[in-house]
């Protein structure tokens, strides 16, 4: 399997690229942009801007992928509130380039979307639910999904939810807890390891509710959508939807810290992104794990394979998602 995937050096396309690769032994080419690769990637990768039309047709001609993974984004809200025509570029026009790329040469296309395509008054949104964005990156994202279904000779898209685990390009790099659920449980494990109180953030601007998702899971159920050759739209997320006090307390007892350390209170001001923020953003994959031949992952074994990914520095991987049905 030949994959072309973009964003490999962010934090869920690092997953991508190491499921796909070292699970399931897939060749991969990486279109890079801003940030390289560390010396010794497990992929072929060229400086590409994903955003430019001729040299991603250029580059998906010369890799001839059987699959276009796109998960490459502009990661930092209030630039895509600054520069609105560079944020549109970035999202909307990236993802027609990849899709054209991809029909031109007869490969499947799969997009990685996010649950705040939804407002957050759509609580356990469902596949077939009307998206219904309230800020600038669901809005963004809502109308890359609509490129996919419209305009992909053969496409799918993949929402993922509330992701957490590692980030293996940058395993480094020091995590916060934001207005959304990414990185919330390594920011909570490094402040508890070390002795610190940690605030679970409680307010109306913030995402609340959602469905937590181990990174690599998320990876896994991609890659199934891929080797299954399916199209229309999955929730690639776990199987239970918490609030942000119930996964604090959920992870504090898998990773076995001191509890007493968590005190509710309210987000740091300067962390809230430019725009507003969804509050529920709970995700049904009933659908999904009936056409893909799984069940959701649940949220304890998740955090536990997260840990084991953390203390170990390996994927930690869920069996029944490694064990790929035909379509």
């Amino acid at each position: 399997m030949r994959v072309y995937l973009t964003g490999a050096t962010g934090f869920v396309g690092s997953n991508l690229a190491r499921v796909f690769g070292e699970r399931h032994g897939a060749t991969l080419f990486c279109p890079v942009h801003r940030r390289r690769p560390a010396a010794g990637a497990p992929y072929e990768w060229a400086p590409v801007d994903v955003a430019d039309r001729e040299a991603v047709g250029r580059s998906v001609a010369r890799f001839r992928p059987d699959a276009i993974v796109h998960a490459a984004i502009l990661n930092d809200f209030a630039r895509l509130y600054e520069d609105r025509r560079r944020s549109w570029d970035a999202y909307v026009g990236a993802t027609r380039n990849v899709v054209d790329a991809a029909n031109e040469t007869g490969a499947r296309v799969v997009l990685v979307s996010t649950d705040w395509v939804f407002d957050g008054t759509q609580a356990r949104a469902t596949e077939d639910t009307p998206p219904n964005p309230i800020n600038l990156y669901g809005f963004l994202k809502a109308a890359s999904e609509l490129v996919v279904s419209e305009r992909a000779a053969h496409g799918a898209v993949a929402r993922i939810a509330g992701v957490n685990g590692m980030h293996w390009a940058r395993p480094e790099a020091p995590r916060r807890q934001d207005a959304g659920f990414g990185y919330f449980v390594l920011a909570l494990v490094e402040a508890l390891r070390a002795g610190r109180r940690f605030t679970v953030w409680r307010s109306p601007a913030i995402n609340m509710v959602a469905t937590p998702t181990l990174a690599s899971d998320a990876a896994e159920l991609i890659w199934r959508i891929v080797v299954q050759e399916r199209s229309g739209t999955f929730h690639c997320c776990g199987g239970e939807s918490v609030d942000r006090v119930e996964l604090a307390r959920r992870a504090a007892e898998v990773f076995e810290l001191d509890a007493e350390l968590l005190e509710p209170g309210a987000p740091d001001p300067e962390a809230l992104p430019p725009g507003p923020v969804p509050y529920d953003t709970s995700l049904d994959a009933t659908a999904t794990s009936a056409t893909l031949g799984i069940e959701p992952p649940a949220l304890d074994p998740a955090l536990r394979r997260m840990r084991a990914e953390l203390e170990t520095g390996e994927l930690a991987l869920e069996p029944q998602l490694t064990e790929v049905r035909a379509a």
